[in-house]
């Protein structure tokens, strides 16, 4: 289930990071956070962190930008996350 969510998630912030303007943005944004839930559910922060971690390096690597301002998007979902 994690390597489904992992590669959605990835052509989720791909395509914000690629397209800040769109009118989808909140849409993509809200099934960000979305799989944020799900993927705390099934394993707490770490599971987020973990998720993150591997999103961050692939898109550095692919497309040489930085998803990190997009942690914040899963901010609320536990109080350990706090970006």
């Amino acid at each position: 289930m994690d390597a489904y969510l992992e590669e959605e998630l990835y052509d989720l912030l791909i395509f914000c990071i690629q397209n800040p303007q769109s009118p989808e943005l909140g849409s993509k944004k809200g099934r960000v956070q979305e799989i944020g839930r799900e993927l705390y559910a099934d394993g707490g922060a770490d599971a987020l962190e973990n998720m993150f971690f591997s999103i961050e390096h692939r898109v550095k690597e692919e497309i040489g930008r930085d998803a990190k301002p997009y942690r914040a998007w899963w901010n609320g979902i536990s109080g350990e996350w706090k970006y």
